[in-house]
Parts: C-alpha cells; sequence; structure tokens
C-alpha cells in the first residue's frame, strides 16, 4: 500500500523546489501568508483549494496529492516550456536539450574583438587630442 503524502508538506516542498515565496503564493491565493503557513501543515487540503494551489503552481494536482520529491524534480526539470519531450532521446543521450541558434564561444570571441576595436579608436583619439593640445599649447608660448 502506497504511503499517504502529507499535502500540506508536499505543497511546501513544491513551493519550495519552484523558489516561490509564501507571500508570492497567499497573494496568488488572496489569502495571507499565515494562512499559506497554515496551510503547509495540514495532512490533507480541501480538494478546491487544492486544486486552485495547484493551478497556482502551474502543476497538476496529482503531483501533490501524490508527491514524491525525486519525480518532482525530474519533471519540473524536464517538463519546462520548450523542453525537449522525446523521452527516448534523453534516454540514450542524443536528445538537444536547447534550441540554441548560435555559438556562444563564437559571440565571446567576437565581442573580445569589437573592445579591442573600441579600445584602439579610443587610444587613437586620445593620441589626437594629446597633439592638438600640444599644438595649441606650444602657438600661445609663441
Amino acid at each position: 500500500m502506497p504511503e499517504k503524502v502529507h499535502q500540506g508538506r508536499a505543497v511546501k516542498r513544491l513551493r519550495e523546489i519552484l523558489h516561490i515565496k509564501q507571500d508570492v503564493l497567499a497573494d496568488a491565493l488572496n489569502i495571507s501568508q499565515q494562512s499559506v503557513s497554515l496551510l503547509e501543515t495540514k495532512e490533507t487540503i480541501e480538494p478546491e483549494q487544492l486544486e486552485l494551489i495547484a493551478k497556482t503552481l502551474k502543476v497538476p494536482v496529482d503531483a501533490i496529492k501524490n508527491f514524491n520529491e525525486d519525480a518532482a524534480i525530474y519533471n519540473i526539470q524536464h517538463n519546462y516550456e520548450g523542453a525537449n519531450t522525446n523521452a527516448s532521446n534523453v534516454i540514450n543521450g542524443t536528445g538537444n536539450y536547447h534550441n540554441c541558434t548560435f555559438n556562444a564561444l563564437d559571440k565571446w570571441a567576437e565581442a573580445v574583438e569589437e573592445i579591442k576595436k573600441l579600445n584602439a579608436a579610443l587610444l587613437k583619439e586620445k593620441d589626437e587630442k594629446i597633439a592638438m593640445l600640444e599644438k595649441m599649447l606650444s602657438e600661445k608660448k609663441k
């Protein structure tokens, strides 16, 4: 027989995993932060409230009712918007885990080259100003 899940602790742990503070959840549920704190101590949460909490946390109600921390973390990490949903690719390691359309190292190298060009332009401008000031100074001394 499966272990009975403490729904309040499940809500608390899901909220923590999702990096949602009690006051943020309280605002979304239209209750006080203290009410959220109390709610997280309840072994069983009323079905209507559980439904609202699940909707607010963007998780299925069953994720709270049958909470398993390892499964929850896996699902959160692998079911975000834009995640690769082809499980066989995830299992055999051939999955494309992102939709990156550029090489970050190439972008970094381009930025370094741009910085070099800007520094050279600044040095040239500084040298021109020094030359102009020296010329003005020498004319003034005459």
